[in-house]
């Protein structure tokens, strides 16, 4: 997919999924909490860094590393928008890796509800 999209690629996906880029001929600017291990992609440059980040930062990086295609993973929460802001505003595309499904186990919204539900599978 990423031969259509572009050769500069800001890669945000965790440092545990970049063995699927190992063998691209792509560069990659990678973005990790975490110092990642390989298997690694070939031409890349390492950015070690924690959020929360924000839209002007985004755009400096982009345009500094002259990124023509954004792959992020599927995390939610505002953690994420400032760097897709930073895409749409320089029409940039953007791959997003969907989560695994989850574990067939009971799922729960609360902590409330998480007690309840220990509670209850406890007695």
């Amino acid at each position: 997919m990423l031969t259509a999209l572009g050769e500069r690629v800001f890669l945000t996906t965790g440092r545990q999924g970049l063995a699927a880029f190992a063998e691209s001929d792509r560069w990659f600017l990678v973005r990790c909490v975490d110092a990642p291990e390989p298997p690694l992609p070939e031409r890349m440059q390492l950015l070690l860094s924690r959020g929360p980040y924000i839209l002007d930062g985004e755009l400096e990086l982009m345009r500094e590393h002259r990124i023509d295609v954004l792959v992020t993973k599927d995390s939610g929460g505002p953690q994420t928008e400032a760097k897709l802001a930073a895409a749409r505003a320089l029409s940039i595309p953007v791959v997003v890796v969907r989560r695994p499904a989850p574990p067939d186990v009971p799922v729960v919204a609360t902590v409330d509800a998480a007690l309840s539900w220990l509670g209850s599978a406890l007695a």
